[in-house]
């Protein structure tokens, strides 16, 4: 066994493993840190198979934004996970149900419908142009051969987007906004009250309070200054 087959076997096994934890975790937060292994480990395998471009993109666009995004989005949530696993008891056979149909529907794609393709072992067999680098490669059929579906799966994202933007959007009527149209509009009485208070007189008197007062029997009213004078008397 070679250096490059032993370590395709040890990331493999470990891909695997990762990845069968990320469905078996109770928690959340495991599921998504073995979901960040995985990835790295699926990163080696691309490398070992001499597509460093698809690892580093693995890296930096699923590690570095989609797990990290899922792994903050799942600590900030405020989940009763006890709640959650206490209602997994009353939902297990719909859920071994279609488990049991997909496993059925891999088997038959893999046993009975599964064959490759006359010219794969053509392409499999075939030298790789050593003038070409691998990034300039997928440069040059993603964006010449496969260009119309490229630019359709950005269309299909595109749409996705807007679509989860609209469900998750809500109307808050407490929400203050913006009425230009108002600002503009309004007159100098409907801001502004111009008072002429006498000497002397206070904020009560004239029916400002700042800070609003509490209400409640443990307020008590100031009093007038008038109430004083008359007290001095």
């Amino acid at each position: 066994m070679s250096f490059a087959s032993l370590f395709f076997d040890l990331f493999s096994l470990i891909l695997l493993g990762s990845a069968a934890m990320v469905v078996t975790s109770r928690n959340p937060v495991h599921s998504v840190l073995f979901l960040i292994l995985a990835f790295f480990n699926a990163a080696a395998l691309f490398l070992i198979a001499g597509a460093e471009f698809l690892a580093m993109i693995l890296v930096i666009v699923y590690v570095g934004a989609v797990a990290v995004l899922f792994l903050f989005v799942v600590m900030m949530l405020d989940v009763n996970f006890a709640e959650l696993r206490s209602r997994f008891q009353s939902y297990w056979a719909v859920g071994a149900t279609v488990g049991g149909i997909l496993l059925l529907e891999l088997l038959g794609v893999f046993l009975v419908g599964w064959d490759f393709s006359p010219s794969s072992k053509i392409v499999r067999l075939s030298t790789i142009p050593a003038n070409v680098q691998n990034t300039r490669a997928i440069g040059q059929v993603l964006y010449t051969q496969y260009f119309f579906l490229f630019q359709l799966s950005g269309l299909i994202l595109l749409v996705a987007m807007i679509g989860a933007i609209v469900l998750t959007h809500r109307d808050r009527s407490v929400a203050k906004r913006q009425n230009i149209t108002r600002q503009q509009s309004r007159l100098v009485g409907d801001t502004l009250e111009i008072l002429t208070p006498r000497t002397g007189a206070g904020v009560q008197e004239l029916g400002i309070y700042r800070p609003k007062p509490i209400p409640g029997p443990a307020h008590r009213a100031l009093p007038a200054p008038h109430e004083h004078a008359h007290e001095d008397h």
